[in-house]
């Protein structure tokens, strides 16, 4: 794979030396600087300011003390609001298509084509939500209302840099709460752009507040803080327990989105060309760097060499390189560490007995600078091999093969995980009934386009509530029941 082009690169140094507290920009109160790199190149890109203990704290009074005023406003002057950052949030699309590319080393046709429309469809759901939602019903003669529960703390992920922040953000304001963000450290240029989007739209001060910095730091004194009234968090297991041991004491709300494994039934009548067009939107396509990726593809033991003859020469014709050129079908991984852990995940199905039949470990040929893996696939996997078990966040899919369409079930949900499935099949009624068994929050047949509106989560150790649309709202509201 040596790429025929030469790479742009990133082309100004960001520098960004301020934090977003109380509707201005702020110098940290404890400063300490970031430096981020290009995963496709490794250069240094630009530093950006990590805020400490103390700029959560005036983060928190700010959003604490507006959220006196904000949580009273009417759903209209909230749609109003949300309009305003809409036509902000469009005027800023190239800029935040730039910064995602740059940080997370997305493909930019996937930066154009996906990561910024999923996070406009946030705002315009959360609009068309408040348009219509019930916050105040009669049960009888009992009132029950919906109110804001309080400042929310949201704490995101580097993989959806645009969608997260976006989401958990319009989901909060249109609820009425308020909003202390602190945004991922590998992906932090697109949450400054926010920021300035919100600004720009006219937020009231102590509505949005953003404070870049360590989970270590910033997510624990966000999590323990007594004046944060919940915590969204989406990210690993290991960090969801740490900021709900953190946030018990004050009983405060946490809803958490977290890892995957998510299986692809291949049923016996599969067109098996959706089949690979599955494989290569959900998992090749975003360098294997989403929890919903289907890494696990369950396959009629008769058709495992038939499909595999498809599935290669598609994963080995893959364009991978230079994430800004438009004609890149893959991107690098967002850093070193990363990719330190996919070679890892490669190198255990190996020692592990399964059968390597494209890609493996190293880099590919002419892409030695940046953080590039090489899209790989194992055969002949078994569902207790390390890389069916284990979510590895990197382009590289388990093939497991099934006798019965039963045992593709419980292969399916025989994992700690729960947060997609994804099923292929040419009969539409058998399709739906194995999704129907398949123990997961979102379920996709033969290829159908993603609803981002639709509720998002997952069962078991993928997490707990829904984000996105009404549900996502849902999660920021209290209810409320007045008798007279």
């Amino acid at each position: 794979m040596v790429p025929d082009y030469q790479f742009v690169g990133a082309t100004n140094m960001r520098e960004h030396n301020q934090l977003y507290i109380d509707g201005a920009w702020r110098d940290p109160l404890q400063p300490s600087v970031l430096e981020r790199t290009d995963p496709a190149t490794g250069k240094v890109t630009g530093r950006v300011a990590l805020g400490g203990e103390a700029d959560v704290d005036a983060a928190v009074a700010a959003a604490d003390r507006a959220f006196a005023s904000y949580s009273q406003t009417t759903p209209q002057e909230r749609i109003e609001l949300l309009e305003r950052i809409l036509v902000e949030f469009d005027a800023r699309t190239e800029d935040l298509v730039q910064a995602v590319t740059e940080e997370l080393g997305a493909p930019v046709a996937l930066a154009r084509g996906a990561h910024l429309p999923s996070g406009r469809v946030q705002i315009a759901t959360a609009i068309e939500t408040l348009k219509t939602y019930p916050f105040t019903e009669m049960r009888g003669t009992t009132e029950i209302r919906k109110e804001a529960l309080g400042v929310a703390a949201l704490i995101t992920p580097w993989n959806f840099p645009v969608l997260q922040p976006v989401g958990k953000t319009v989901s909060a304001l249109a609820a009425g709460c308020t909003v202390v963000f602190k945004p991922a450290q590998l992906t932090p240029y697109s949450a400054l752009i926010l920021a300035e989007i919100m600004h720009a739209a006219g937020v009231p001060a102590g509505v949005f507040n953003l404070v870049n910095g360590r989970g270590s730091v910033i997510g624990k004194k966000l999590s323990s803080h007594p004046d944060v009234g919940m915590v969204s968090f989406t990210g690993s297991l290991p960090a969801a327990t740490e900021i709900s041991i953190a946030a018990a004491p004050t009983a405060k709300r946490v809803t958490s989105e977290l890892g995957g494994k998510s299986p692809h039934i291949l049923l016996p009548d599969a067109d098996l060309n959706v089949a690979v067009n599955t494989a290569m939107n959900w998992l090749m396509a975003m360098t294997g760097q989403l929890c919903s990726a289907p890494s696990r593809t369950i396959v009629p033991r008769s058709r495992l060499e038939e499909f595999l003859n498809v599935l290669v020469p598609a994963v080995e014709a893959i364009r991978v390189g230079d994430p800004r050129a438009e004609t890149t079908a893959m991107g690098p991984l967002v850093s070193a560490e990363q990719w330190d852990i996919v070679q890892g995940y490669i190198r255990k199905g190996i020692d592990e007995g399964a059968r390597l039949v494209a890609g493996g470990l190293g880099k590919p040929e002419g892409l030695e600078a940046g953080h590039f893996a090489k899209p790989t696939v194992f055969a002949d996997v078994t569902n207790s091999m390390t890389i069916a078990r284990e979510e590895i966040f990197g382009p590289v899919m388990s093939v497991i093969a099934y006798d019965t369409v039963e045992e593709a079930i419980q292969i399916a949900n025989d994992s700690p995980f729960g947060l997609a499935g994804y099923v292929t099949g040419s009969d539409p009624a058998a399709a739906h009934a194995v999704a129907e068994k398949i123990r997961a929050g979102y379920i996709i047949i033969n290829d159908t386009d993603f609803d981002w509106s639709a509720p998002w989560g997952g069962y078991k150790q993928s997490g707990n509530g829904r984000e996105f649309g009404p549900d996502g709202m849902e999660e920021y509201l209290e209810t409320k029941v007045v008798r007279a």
